[in-house]
């Protein structure tokens, strides 16, 4: 799944409404794509522990990739860049 540039709240809901697709379409790991966002706040957190929770559900894997430095900051300061693999994520973008 791929993040657009704007996670912010005012689009976490219409972008959580697409997990359960995202996590339909293939059988490995749910991969959300950050790469282009560039607006994030701890909506964007929410929604990346949602698709967590839905993964873990399923039995399947989660991960994030391309995680801008402040979304990095943001799951820092929020205690959840360990849970979500954004530790060091800014290092890797």
């Amino acid at each position: 799944m791929q993040l657009p540039e704007n996670a912010t709240l005012e689009h976490a809901a219409a972008l959580a409404d697409q997990l359960p697709a995202a996590l339909a379409e293939g059988s490995g790991a749910l991969r959300i794509d950050c790469s282009k966002l560039k607006d994030c706040d701890s909506s964007t957190l929410s929604l990346l522990l949602q698709g967590h929770r839905l993964a873990q559900a399923a039995g399947r894997g989660f991960e994030v990739v391309g995680a801008p430095a402040q979304l990095a900051e943001l799951a820092r300061l929020y205690g959840v860049e360990e849970l979500l693999s954004l530790a060091g994520a800014s290092a890797k973008a």
